[in-house]
């Protein structure tokens, strides 16, 4: 016999919760994956403006969107302070 799960059920359209509180897992990490989508979105556009014109107005707004999105664990601490030493590095 195989393992049953509770939580979820497949079908052609993506996963299907069963148990209640899967269901409400569901609605907040739906939730959650927009806001830390928006996060992503703002620290990649600031990485890109601050390479692109290397001004310090561009570089502190791009550390700044580092420092919120790795606070928010959007992405790793050591992958904001990687990318804020390789803009100090290029200015």
């Amino acid at each position: 016999m195989g393992v049953v799960r509770q939580t979820t059920k497949r079908y052609n359209a993506g996963i299907m919760p069963i148990i209640k509180s899967a269901e409400k897992k569901l609605r907040s990490d739906k939730s959650k994956t927009r806001v830390n989508q928006a996060y992503r979105l703002k620290y990649r556009e600031a990485v890109k403006v601050a390479r692109e014109k290397k001004t310090k107005k561009a570089i502190t707004e791009a550390f700044r969107t580092l420092d919120r999105a790795a606070k928010r664990k959007v992405i790793h601490k050591n992958k904001a302070d990687r990318l804020k030493s390789r803009l100090m590095k290029r200015a």
